[in-house]
């Protein structure tokens, strides 16, 4: 699957000056949910991570993905799974941070194995805190998935496997550190 020209058909490819979530700045932002509203893409799109995700003998039934961009995903990775999907919300800390939560709705098994999913990883700060907040209902996670890898180094993430469809390395910068030519640019906020 080229995801890129996926993207580029979906009109989700944007070039320009973005403060993407993790706070890095980026020329270049693929809009997710651009693309998921396509329910024929959503679907070619969760049907490639379940074959990615069997390919690599990742077997879990439950699919987890953080609120909100990550629960039609994991929806879709999870009905050609065979599965069952559920999501974690962000939830305010004391002293101001952000944390995620499985409602209590949501049942797990002692030990039951999920993967997590998201649709673009820059650090993988939403998707870990949706694997800690599934872990603390009780699941074991037993990979991570994602449709963008833009990380800058391949592998694992902090220790747990990673399926990605396509890896994507489009620069980033921190805020101290914005080149001139993109500081010109108009900034957008994602």
């Amino acid at each position: 699957m080229d995801v890129l020209a996926l993207y580029k058909e979906a009109g989700a490819y944007h070039e320009g000056h973005f403060l993407l979530a993790s706070g890095r700045h980026s020329p270049k932002f693929l809009q997710s949910t651009t693309v998921l509203q396509y329910p024929h893409l959503t679907e070619r799109i969760g049907q490639a991570i379940a074959e990615k995700l069997r390919e690599a003998h990742i077997g879990a039934r439950l699919v987890v993905g953080p609120a909100m961009g990550g629960v039609v995903l994991a929806y879709e990775v999870a009905r050609h799974t065979g599965g069952r999907a559920i999501f974690s919300e962000k939830v305010q800390m004391e002293g101001g941070s952000n944390a995620m939560r499985i409602r209590e709705a949501f049942t797990l098994s002692p030990g039951e194995p999920f993967v997590a999913v998201e649709d673009v990883l820059t650090t993988g700060g939403s998707v870990l805190k949706a694997v800690r907040a599934t872990e603390a209902a009780g699941g074991r996670c037993v990979g991570i998935a994602c449709i963008v890898d833009r990380r800058k180094e391949d592998g694992p993430l902090e220790g747990y496997p990673l399926i990605a469809l396509t890896r994507l390395t489009f620069d980033t910068y921190a805020p101290a550190d914005v080149p001139d030519w993109l500081a010109e640019r108009p900034l957008q906020e994602i």
